[in-house]
């Protein structure tokens, strides 16, 4: 299982997000705290909050969604 850091500033932030994850065929979490969320929900995403620091989890590689990552990652 691969974990990465990232932050979404806005609701556009949040849509490009979910739209890279429905692209892979692997399971993706990401989580605030103790909340839980498919990363392919998009309302679940945004009820997420906004500038927090979240947690991916996914157990595969997709080059195009590590790309999404990257943009929004942690430093």
């Amino acid at each position: 299982m691969f974990e990465k850091k990232i932050k979404l500033a806005d609701r556009e932030e949040v849509c490009g997000f979910v739209k890279a994850a429905e692209k892979c065929d692997f399971d993706i979490d990401i989580s605030y705290n103790h909340i839980l969320i498919d990363a392919k929900s998009f309302l679940g995403v945004l009820g997420l909050g906004f500038s927090r620091e979240l947690t991916v989890k996914y157990g595969d590689r997709d080059e195009n969604f590590e790309t999404v990552l990257n943009k929004y990652a942690v430093a």
